[in-house]
């Protein structure tokens, strides 16, 4: 096996199509194919599953790839020290519920580690689908929060996808409103006092169960209610209907502004957010230094 069928698989992986890496790597699809073949041959293994509808990993392909990116990128980490040859383009994805110090956090990595050429992917998705993303290494990292209502279905999905939780930070739930919400003068709102407003929440889709909420308390009804699919349209429906989210208080004027403020809500809850990603895999260079970032964009605050 070469370093250059690794380079094969890792681009088929990334593309999701072989005839689509076979383009990015200016080499026929038969000879892609068979390169591909020789490998798994070679090991015995099946790494990538074959149908009508295109490829995807198998689980063994998953374990193979984790492996292929770490020889990958020492490799060329060898080559950049000792013959200054050109880096490839850097590869990094992450999935995440919709938290604006994972933007931050993404902006950061962009900034202080981002080289002339690269391919990265920020997904703002729904809960199910970002364990699903790290499982079949669509993305090296997923962020999320479990807490009492939901860690037994959350923790039983890691484990059968062979994934782990790692802690960030754990938040008292907050409101976030506008900052034009009568509900903006108080130091803390009650339960109650949030009936006469829209309720706005992110929508889960095809896994709508309130395990896989975005917002805690999602058991509670409520007489006005808006489901949403991202973030701005949240953040501007908090302003033009007066409306609330539950979230986790973290928010920051650099990319947000400061029409949306974070108001402690007076509960018992807690919300622990973590990272996601899959057991005993080394993480990339990238991956790493957007832990860092994520350190960073949550450093200061206090529940």
């Amino acid at each position: 096996m070469t370093l250059q069928q690794l380079k094969y698989v890792i681009e088929v992986a990334n593309r999701g199509s072989m005839n689509e890496a076979a383009k990015r790597l200016f080499i026929s699809q038969p000879s892609l194919s068979n390169a591909i073949r020789d490998v798994e041959e070679k090991y015995r293994i099946t790494i990538f599953e074959r149908t009508n509808k295109g490829i995807s990993l198998t689980v063994e392909g998953v374990e193979f790839l984790s492996y292929a990116r770490q020889v990958v990128e020492q490799a060329e980490l060898l080559e950049n020290r000792y013959l200054n040859a050109k880096p490839s383009p850097q590869h990094f994805s992450v999935s995440t519920q919709h938290y604006a110090f994972a933007v931050n956090a993404f902006v950061k990595l962009v900034q202080e580690h981002g080289q002339d050429e690269y391919e990265l992917a920020l997904r703002e998705t729904k809960t199910y689908e970002i364990i699903e993303d790290v499982k079949s290494q669509r993305s090296e990292i997923g962020i999320l929060y479990v807490n009492e209502f939901n860690s037994k279905v959350i923790n039983k999905l890691l484990k059968d996808a062979g994934l782990q939780f790692h802690s960030l930070f754990t938040a008292r739930p907050h409101i976030f409103i506008s900052i034009h919400n009568p509900l903006a003068k108080q130091s803390v709102v009650t339960i109650d006092q949030l009936n006469e407003y829209p309720y706005l929440s992110f929508e889960q889709g095809e896994y709508n169960s309130f395990h896989f909420s975005e917002e805690i308390l999602s058991t509670l009804s409520h007489s006005k209610s808006i489901r949403v699919n991202d973030r701005a349209t949240l953040f501007n429906l908090l302003i033009g209907l007066n409306g609330y989210t539950i979230s986790t208080g973290v928010l920051t004027s650099d990319l947000n502004g400061n029409e949306i403020i974070p108001v402690p809500l007076d509960c018992d809850e807690t919300i622990e957010v973590g990272w996601i990603s899959r057991k005993n895999a080394s993480l990339t260079l990238l991956a790493s230094a957007y832990i860092d970032a994520l350190h960073q964009s949550i450093a200061g605050y206090s529940s």
